[in-house]
């Protein structure tokens, strides 16, 4: 594991303080059909200590998610071991822990107060005592008066904060926050976000631990003591990065602008060095495509273009500008360098000569070229254009290349990379496809 620390790892350890939470060598492994399994997780350990707040930063897929919901006990792992406060999670609801998710998760039948009293219901509270914590946690969440009030009367930052109350009040020790703020827009998520550090801050939420998982890199570097960098296809621990920052920290302030810069550099290298093979998992037709619209590819050519980057551009201060996150930016950045329109190192984004003159060009010359490129680095279109072509009939069932991509992924994973490598071969007029009848042809290109 790449370390990034103001002080020595042995240093650091001796001074730490019990683990409140021990992740070993996890691994979990799903189903993907015909006896074959997809390795998700793969060797994640971790520990984390009292009094800090930690943030599993990865994009969507990496396993996050499906590490939290280990930790929790709401999924067994494959293999390895979890333990709070030295007591093993065994797959079911453990003891100490409570969970915020993305989605607010509440019964829209229940008043605020109701929500919030779920959890000690659950425990066998006696109503007394059940609604003097939930008071309490519903004053000290920001939300005292709405107490009567049904979801569906909130707005979405409310509905979220009522989710943190029914989490806080059955007082855990560690508190999961799964993309707790990604469902809100960026005004309400920051407003909520800083509240609750200013809670954490006063030492006024009865919990001991937080750990985050975001694909945000700033909300990241705004709220940790601690980063872990996930990798993906499998999901690994690739770096750890010590946040020695003070609290409250601004977003403008040039160590945090340096530390955010850093990140994205440390991730993009990262995809960059992978195999000649690519940016995205398997080789060949095989080769798993993100669901990138060409309209977006060609917009962010376009931003690079534009002044004041010229051409090249660092990621961090042109997703500010985009309101793109890390999940956003990066598949549209990467289908750009699989298709040779840019390249991608150290946190930057360049065009290459073949991205600069396609923004140059109108619209019939650009289509031109983007299927020059699409029948050059794409495999499974080279592959679906091939068949096309050799067929009498010039047709083929998409089921046909489907049957195909499933033998190497998911059901999912096949039906999102076959729509990509549509919409990209739409725009190129590569060849056609007819969704009502489920088949390609080449009635459209000329």
């Amino acid at each position: 594991m790449d370390t990034t620390t103001a002080t020595t790892a042995a240093a650091h350890a001796a001074a730490a303080p019990a683990a409140l939470l021990a992740v070993d060598k996890v691994r979990k492994l799903y189903p993907k059909g015909q006896g074959e399994e997809t390795l998700v997780l793969d060797d994640v350990s971790l520990q984390l200590r009292p009094n800090e707040i930690v943030s599993l930063l990865g994009r969507s897929g990496c396993g996050k998610t499906t590490l939290l919901r280990i930790i929790a006990g709401l999924m067994p792992a494959s293999a390895g071991a979890v333990s709070i406060n030295s007591r093993p999670v065994e797959g079911r609801p453990a003891p100490d822990v409570a969970m915020v998710f993305q989605s607010f998760a509440l019964f829209p039948w229940l008043t605020v107060q109701e929500n919030v009293e779920v959890g000690l219901e659950a425990q066998g509270l006696a109503p007394a005592e059940r609604h003097k914590r939930a008071l309490a946690a519903i004053d000290l969440i920001g939300l005292d008066g709405y107490e009567s009030a049904y979801p569906k009367e909130l707005s979405g930052g409310m509905r979220q904060r009522v989710g943190i109350a029914r989490a806080l009040v059955v007082h855990p020790k560690l508190l999961l926050m799964d993309e707790a703020f990604s469902a809100l827009d960026v005004l309400t998520a920051e407003t909520l976000r800083t509240d609750l550090l200013d809670l954490w801050s006063e030492g006024r939420m009865p919990i001991s631990s937080i750990l985050l998982v975001t694909h945000n890199i700033e909300e990241a570097v705004l709220m940790s003591d601690r980063i872990l960098v996930f990798s993906s296809n499998p999901g690994r621990i690739m770096a750890e990065i010590q946040i020695n920052m003070p609290q409250p920290r601004n977003r403008l302030d040039p160590a945090f602008r340096e530390l955010v810069d850093s990140i994205y550099a440390r991730m993009t290298a990262r995809e960059a060095g992978r195999a000649g093979h690519g940016l995205f998992p398997g080789t060949g037709i095989s080769m798993l495509l993100p669901r990138v619209s060409p309209n977006l590819l060609a917009g962010l050519m376009e931003a690079v273009a534009a002044e004041p980057y010229r051409g090249h551009a660092d990621l961090p201060k042109l997703a500010g500008p985009l309101q793109m996150e890390i999940d956003d930016l990066f598949p549209v950045a990467e289908s750009l360098q699989l298709l040779r329109f840019a390249e991608i190192a150290e946190g930057d984004i360049r065009l290459t000569d073949a991205g600069t003159r396609f923004v140059q060009l109108e619209q019939d010359a650009r289509k031109r070229l983007f299927s020059q490129h699409v029948l050059a680095y794409v495999p499974l279109a080279q592959h679906i254009r091939r068949v096309l072509d050799e067929r009498g009939t010039h047709t083929a069932p998409a089921s046909r290349f489907r049957d195909e991509l499933e033998d190497h992924m998911t059901e999912e994973a096949a039906e999102q990379t076959l729509r990509s490598v549509t919409s990209w071969a739409r725009y190129g007029e590569v060849f056609a496809y007819d969704e009502d009848a489920g088949v390609f042809s080449l009635e459209n290109p000329s």
